[in-house]
């Protein structure tokens, strides 16, 4: 049965560091998948970031390409700044888009994790996703970020994972996704490297 899966990231490269080969799985085996960017990325960084943002842009739809993505939407909140952000003005279109594509699985970020970014797109996914009547959500997954799940320290909940998706045929094709955001990855051993 094919199902309709949508990946709530907070920022483009989310959604392949912390679910793309699972992405790239989903697609194999059929499914449907769509992806949903909560803020840009770059906007909170120092300088002038506009040529960030478009490098970031481009590297997305090469990601999306690479992992076979059905469709994907950029809602354009602040970078690093959802904290800042009524949390009804981040929920409703997710609400929108949920009913729209009317998703069986979604993945969102882990709630404790060191980017607020990330925590408040887990709290708007979980609230976008609440039980209704017609709410088609029948699971809600969460995934880790290498280099903010893991630094997040003892104020936040641990990432204690309890459900595993085998992505060995899928590894080489994630790697290629995270290729496209060459701008964001590391050197070993930094978490968020290739090797890692």
């Amino acid at each position: 049965m094919i199902k309709t899966i949508l990946v709530v990231a907070a920022h483009p490269d989310d959604e392949v560091l912390g679910c793309g080969g699972t992405i790239a799985r989903h697609v194999a085996e059929g499914d449907v998948v769509h992806v949903v960017f909560i803020a840009d990325g770059v906007s909170s960084r120092d300088g002038e970031f506009q040529q960030e943002l478009s490098e970031r842009q481009c590297a997305q739809k090469k990601a999306i390409k690479i992992l076979g993505i059905d469709s994907s939407f950029s809602l354009g909140f602040p970078d690093n700044r959802l904290d800042s952000v009524a949390l009804l003005d981040i929920v409703q279109p997710i609400e929108r888009l949920v009913n729209d594509i009317r998703p069986s699985v979604v993945y969102t970020h882990h709630h404790g994790d060191l980017n607020v970014d990330h925590r408040v797109t887990h709290q708007a996914v979980l609230t976008a996703c609440r039980p209704q009547p017609s709410c088609s959500v029948g699971e809600i997954l969460t995934f880790e970020v290498m280099s903010s799940t893991e630094c997040a320290g003892i104020s936040q909940p641990a990432f204690e994972p309890n459900v595993f998706v085998d992505i060995s045929l899928y590894l080489l094709q994630k790697i290629k996704a995270l290729e496209a955001y060459h701008m964001e990855m590391r050197k070993a051993p930094h978490s968020r490297s290739i090797d890692n």
